[in-house]
């Protein structure tokens, strides 16, 4: 019975209404059934010895009637009270287990959820790590207001950009995390690369600037067997390479600085160095 009743008080009974109304629904019947094994043990006695102040038959009935009035009705109301305050209970609980999950300024995942994240991630899928170039220029150039605009509108266009298959969070600072899953690599690196364009293409409106910006992308794959720790160290040395060899561009980890560096020439490394710090006024 003990183990009865603490089941029907898990509190995750108690998430919607209907469910309060079934559990004290549930607690009126056990009260009437409590008080009918009460009575049958008591009335018959009672009755044998003559104590009772009208028919065996009557006690009986008498008996019946009140408990299903007076112990059904008085224990519904009591566990409808408790539902209710578990119900409560229960949504609190419920949100503050997702404002620990949430990043406030961004409304994405944070780091701890997507480490959790992380580590349930099973076979074909992607971990790429996404940083604002230049952020702290932005900063002390159009003041901090902006880029908490930047990292909003950034989040914004991560979460348009991939579908519920994908984990996407903000890991810290400027700094974002995605769990690219259910497309063959070449289909994951088409979409990844596609939002790195896509943010530099246009620009970012807040407090009356026209603020353009890039962002740098290191991607490993996560495979079965793959120790998750190894893939993000990987993910993050090609987000490295990403900046290193000049930003406002996604590497994956199969590429190496050798063979990154010197598909470039010279003359396209300091080009592209400039556009990126012309485009913040550096």
């Amino acid at each position: 019975m003990r183990n009865w009743m603490s089941l029907q008080a898990d509190f995750g009974n108690f998430q919607y209404r209907r469910n309060v109304y079934l559990f004290a629904l549930k607690m009126s019947f056990l009260a009437v059934i409590l008080s009918g094994v009460i009575m049958a043990l008591t009335i018959p006695p009672l009755g044998f010895f003559g104590l009772l102040p009208v028919t065996l038959a009557h006690a009986i009935g008498f008996g019946a009637i009140f408990s299903w009035l007076v112990g059904g009705t008085v224990s519904g109301m009591l566990s409808l009270a408790a539902g209710f305050a578990l119900h409560e209970l229960t949504l609190s609980r419920a949100e503050f287990e997702k404002l620990s999950r949430t990043d406030t300024l961004s409304g994405l995942l944070n780091r701890r959820a997507f480490t959790e994240a992380l580590e349930t991630t099973e076979g074909n899928a992607s971990l790429v790590i996404f940083d604002v170039d230049r952020f702290k220029a932005i900063n002390d150039r159009f003041g901090h207001a902006c880029g908490d605009a930047v990292i909003t509108a950034v989040s914004a266009m991560l979460t348009s950009a991939f579908d519920e298959m994908s984990v996407v969070a903000r890991l810290g600072g400027e700094e974002f995390g995605v769990i690219v899953s259910g497309e063959p690599l070449e289909a994951r690196m088409e979409r990844i690369e596609g939002v790195q364009a896509r943010i530099a293409s246009g620009a970012i409106i807040a407090e009356g600037h026209h603020i353009r910006i890039t962002v740098s992308g290191g991607v490993a794959d996560l495979a079965a067997g793959r120790n998750k720790q190894a893939v993000y160290a990987s993910a993050d040395r090609a987000l490295y390479l990403a900046k290193a060899l000049g930003r406002n561009r996604v590497v994956h980890e199969r590429e190496g600085l050798h063979h990154a560096w010197h598909g470039l020439d010279a003359k396209s490394r300091e080009s592209e160095s400039d556009n990126v710090m012309q485009a913040y006024g550096i």
